[in-house]
Parts: C-alpha cells; structure tokens; sequence
C-alpha cells in the first residue's frame, strides 16, 4: 500500500533539497512547496501524512498556514522547522496541536529520526501503551489533535511508568501551563531538575516561568523532546475535554 506523502515547506531551497534527500531511505512520497500559498495549494489537492513547516516565510507565514492546517485537514501531523532555538508564537503553535519542533542547522539523521517517530506514533494502540516511550510518544499525538486533557493524563501515565526521566515531568509541567496552571507547571519543572539538574529545558521553563517577564516558548527538552513549545495562551476550546 502507498505511504502518505511527507509535504516540506520551505522558502530556501538548500533546505527542501536537504531534507527531500534525508527522507529518501523512509521510501515516503516526498513533496515540497516554496511558500505557504504553494503549501495551501498542494494541501487542497492532494493528501498529506506530515507536513515540515517553516515559520518564517513571505507571504502567508508559518503559523497561518498551521492554523489552517489544523481548520481543515485537523490529521495532518505538522512539524515545525525553526532556525532559532526559541520561536516567539510557540505556545500559540502547541495550542494549534504542533508538538514536535526541529532546528536548523540539522543532521539527515536527526529528520529521518523525528519524521519516523511522528508516522510511528500513529499506530499505538492507548489501550496497550504502556512502557515511558509509548506512552510519551502518545501524549504527543494527543496534544497534535489537541486533546490536552488526555494529554496530560497520559504524561502522568508515563512518569509513573518510569519516574526515572526528567524529560516527562517537563512534558507535563509544558501542558499545565498551557492550561495556564502556572504554579503546578513549575512544580514539574522543579521535579525534572530534581532528577537532571543539568536538564537545560527544565531551567528554561522554570526560569520563565518564576521571572517577571514571561514571555518565550516552552521547550520539551532534547532528543525524544528535542522541540519547544509553548506558554500559556490561545483557546480552551480544547482543553475542556
């Protein structure tokens, strides 16, 4: 059966090229699009798996195109491509169900890697997910279709599934302070630091969080949550799950 292509949307060609050619070996259809009105486009005529999306582009930005993604194809898994390691709209870009965040400069190793979890991730079964990758690999999907409730009902599953990793609590203290529970977030912040207290993504957090000016993104932490997300903010719409 034919896979679902992969759409990379990009306004530097180096970039398309690049990761067109990393995505080879996963033998996914890969297409791309030099903006977000091509992207658009190429969405309403043909039938997409996962999109690579550029924040910063002419025209249309990254996060029109991501709301309207989430309007009318809410399946698509979209992963963010940034050249920063912060994004100024993060918290409005998990809230649209973007969870999984990639940075330039990056490796082919490191596209193949994530574009392979976000595809994997859509055949677990919630009823027999139950080691700390599954389970955390399912708190993602669940924030993609913006279930944040079961989100971080699932991310307390995987803390108790293995309370050995700090990535997990930072996860949860991230959904919390989108639900805009500031004071339990940083309590998870704190037990990850507890575990890792070098654990640069806790600090992060934590350190926005407790600071008079809280702005930036919330960061889910390297490898498995290499990416950032959000803050508080956008609808509750979905959060009243």
């Amino acid at each position: 059966m034919e896979k679902t292509p992969i759409l990379i949307v990009d306004d530097e060609k180096n970039i398309r090229l690049t990761m067109s050619q990393s995505l080879e070996p996963l033998a996914v259809p890969v297409q791309t699009a030099v903006n977000g009105e091509e992207a658009l486009q190429k969405l309403q005529d043909g039938q997409f798996g996962v999109v690579f999306l550029d924040l910063k582009m002419p025209g249309i930005d990254g996060m029109e195109v991501l709301r309207r993604i989430k309007e009318d194809w809410s399946k698509i898994r979209v992963v963010i491509i940034t050249a920063h390691g912060t994004i100024e709209s993060a918290v409005e870009a998990m809230k649209l169900g973007a969870v999984d965040f990639i940075q330039k400069p990056f490796s082919p190793v490191e596209i193949r890697d994530l574009a392979s979890r976000v595809l994997e991730r859509e055949a677990l079964d919630a009823e027999s997910a139950v080691d700390y990758l599954s389970l955390i690999e399912l708190t993602k999907r669940h924030i993609s279709d913006r279930d944040f409730a079961t989100a971080r009902e699932t991310a307390r599953k995987a803390i108790a599934a293995d309370p050995a990793h700090p990535e997990s609590y930072n996860l949860l203290g991230a959904l919390l302070e989108i639900k805009g529970d500031w004071l339990e977030a940083q309590k998870f912040y704190r037990a990850a630091l507890d575990i890792d207290p070098t654990f640069k993504a806790a600090w992060a957090n934590l350190e926005r969080t407790t600071s008079w000016n809280k702005f930036g993104q919330i960061d889910l932490g390297p490898d498995r949550e290499k990416q950032e997300p959000g803050e508080e903010g956008a609808s509750e719409e979905s959060d009243e799950k």
